[in-house]
């Protein structure tokens, strides 16, 4: 990534930090009372954590990873956003939970750190900001133990085709202007650049990098109502149609570094 692309979405996820957090979308009064941020893709995909220690990237302002944390986990989220890191933090000192937090990009953490993991974690609108994900995958598996875990829930890249964005991966960013998604947002536009990574894409990458695929799923349901024209048709499962039949909406991996 270019330190301008960079620069941008730091600026840009520091200006929406605000919002998501008063936001109903993160719930962040319901995560404090009790309430866990996690849905059932990657409860069900990761399984037991206790005793593990978790590395979460792109953790935004730490929801994901303090609960994980709440499932027993050691864990250490690190985002590029210093606005979303100290909200995390704050939140870390509400709950005194197992976790801490790093403010850097993941190409970075894989050189500054020398910690290893049980668990790599990331999920739901994260590897769009990320140019390489050849780097991405080999930083996964540097960052895991021997017969560590890694488990990624993400977007189906079928929706950036169907928004007429490219399918396939392309060097150089798209480049918009976007509002939020949370319900609270208050119609100001932010400059972001994203780039797209097709699932063989990252299959083949995390492969290359030298991690066994035990299981990759499709969900023709999001547990995110942040997409234009969803319909929920079950409780927290919202769908997207084309043509009359529902569009892949998540995608899953689990490996391990053998």
């Amino acid at each position: 990534m270019s330190k301008q692309h960079f620069n941008t979405n730091k600026t840009s996820w520091n200006k929406r930090v605000e919002t998501h957090f008063t936001s109903k979308f993160y719930d962040v009064p319901g995560f404090l009372a009790g309430k866990s941020s996690l849905n059932s893709i990657e409860l069900e995909g990761l399984g037991d954590v206790n005793d593990k220690s978790l590395l979460h990237l792109q953790c935004h302002f730490g929801l994901d990873t303090l609960s994980w944390a709440r499932l027993g986990a050691d864990a250490t989220g690190v985002d590029i956003s210093d606005a979303a890191i100290k909200k995390a933090n704050e939140l870390q000192r509400q709950t005194k939970l197992n976790a801490q937090f790093v403010c850097t990009d993941v190409y970075a953490y894989g050189t500054q750190s020398e910690q290893l993991y049980d668990i790599v974690y990331t999920s739901y609108g994260a590897i769009c900001w990320l140019p390489d994900i050849k780097l991405w995958a080999q930083t996964v598996a540097n960052k895991l133990k021997t017969g560590g875990q890694f488990f990624m829930a993400e977007f189906h890249p079928m929706i950036d085709l169907l928004a007429g964005y490219d399918y396939f991966h392309k060097p150089q960013p798209d480049v918009e202007q976007e509002d939020t998604y949370t319900e609270n947002c208050d119609g100001s536009k932010h400059e972001f650049a994203v780039w797209t990574h097709t699932m063989a894409d990252v299959i083949s990458a995390l492969i290359d990098a030298g991690l066994s695929i035990e299981k990759v799923n499709e969900y023709d349901h999001s547990p995110y109502n942040c997409f234009e024209g969803m319909i929920e048709k079950q409780p927290g499962k919202f769908y997207l149609e084309h043509k009359n039949h529902h569009v892949p909406m998540v995608y899953s991996i689990a490996a391990k570094k053998p």
